[in-house]
């Protein structure tokens, strides 16, 4: 097994890896690390269905209880690139099952709370040990998988979190009437130190020898150009989609005339398509990445704006809100496989950085989209917030591509050698 600190290398070409062709089937433990983002992802959203139930027993209003959700995506910005770097010096299949030792431990301890600031307190420690296990898990996978596989494993770990939207979110709020709130992060936390075993049986141990790795050295990381244009997009892409996702119920309701019964359909919708982009933009990804995350935007964008002028009819907009999911997040595991990339010796912080990037993209697009709801566009805010932030992602895509090409062009034509006509 290779160190925390190796380089992954690059495919040598704009259309992907020169390496040959990606194995047809990826390494059983790509599967066990999306097993842990399925999880990762349950918990982040979980909370949502389970806000009125949380609010009476804690005492507190469903606003203030709110604040779960809130904590988690700052623990997650924060946490990602910070427990990247505190762990720095450990192997990679330690940090993954500590990371989940401590999932488990503070859903034990929400489960048990009944102190609202105690259950906020486990929360935000559970969002840092997401983050570390979140950025390791994409570094894993993409080692693992090789460099002709890299966007497709990071597709796959990727639609564990996708899955959970569909899946885990929807039994954990049925799960949370059934047998009350705390029902769920019970089950959560059997469920991490389930996996706890599953990586501590699949994850190599380390074999040794390997370079001290300096802090130093991993922030040198941040002096690549091409992982912040790599940031910056997925900043752009999760704030586009998500602003626009987080309140599309009243969109549906209220403009589409859509039954609120009939709400939890479109979200599956969403949901299944999310999940389909992750593993198609995963697997372009390894043959032609950067017009993946041209082509992924540029669609988004599109289809944003049609949600903006169709809003007023169920049929259109329940097909689009689809449409979107497929499309609007199957940019995401070719740009956390360029972060990666990009990181150069530093592929943990690079993995951590994109996974705040992300929610930081989600907690801007959000917060601009409801001023928006509030503004005279009304409904359909959101949305056409959404298409403005979306629309930027071709910047920093597109400046991504060009750089590659002059760099595929200048190591094709070394200085002083005769280029071809």
């Amino acid at each position: 097994m290779t160190t925390r600190g190796e380089t992954l290398h690059a495919p040598a070409d704009l259309r992907g890896s020169s390496h040959g062709q990606p194995p047809t089937r990826l390494p059983l433990l790509v599967y066990v690390l999306a097993l842990g983002t399925f999880l990762m992802g349950t918990t982040e959203f979980v909370v949502a269905g389970l806000l009125p139930e949380i609010a009476g027993d804690v005492q507190v209003s469903v606003a203030r209880a709110g604040l779960l959700i809130t904590v988690f995506a700052v623990g997650m910005i924060v946490g990602a690139p910070l427990m990247a770097m505190l762990t720095l010096r450990l192997p990679a299949r330690l940090t993954l099952i500590l990371a989940l030792g401590i999932f488990a431990a503070g859903h034990v301890v929400v489960a048990l709370g009944s102190s609202f600031a105690l259950i906020l307190g486990a929360r935000f420690l559970t969002a840092l040990a997401t983050g570390a296990f979140w950025a390791v898990a994409n570094v894993v996978a993409a080692r693992t998988a090789g460099p002709a596989a890299s966007s497709r494993a990071l597709g796959v770990v990727g639609a564990g979190a996708m899955l959970a939207n569909v899946v885990g979110v929807p039994l954990g709020a049925f799960a949370g009437q059934v047998m009350g709130w705390r029902g769920p992060f019970w089950a959560l936390a059997v469920l991490g130190a389930a996996a706890m075993v599953l990586i501590s049986r699949q994850v190599p141990r380390d074999t040794g020898g390997e370079k001290a790795i300096s802090v130093r050295s991993e922030l040198s990381a941040l002096r690549s150009g091409r992982l912040w244009l790599a940031l910056a997009a997925c900043v752009t892409t999760a704030g586009g989609v998500l602003s626009t996702y987080t309140y599309i119920s009243p969109l549906l309701t209220d403009r589409a005339g859509l039954a609120a019964g009939l709400v939890p359909l479109v979200l599956v919708g969403f949901g299944v398509g999310a999940l389909a982009g992750f593993l198609v933009g995963g697997r372009l990804g390894d043959r032609r990445p950067y017009m993946t995350t041209i082509v992924a935007p540029a669609v988004t964008t599109v289809l944003l704006l049609a949600i903006c002028l169709l809003s007023g009819y169920a049929g259109p907009t329940m097909v689009l809100v689809a449409l979107l999911g497929l499309f609007g997040l199957g940019a995401n595991p070719v740009l956390i496989s360029l972060g990666v990339r990009f990181a150069g010796r530093a592929p943990s912080l690079g993995s951590a950085l994109t996974v705040s990037a992300f929610n930081l993209g989600t907690a801007i697009g959000s917060w601009i989209a409801g001023l928006a709801l509030d503004s005279p566009l009304g409904a359909t805010g959101p949305a056409a917030v959404g298409t403005a932030i979306a629309a930027l992602t071709l910047i920093p895509t597109i400046a991504i591509a060009l750089t590659q090409r002059r760099r595929h062009s200048a190591a094709a034509h070394p200085q002083g050698a005769p280029a071809a006509r």
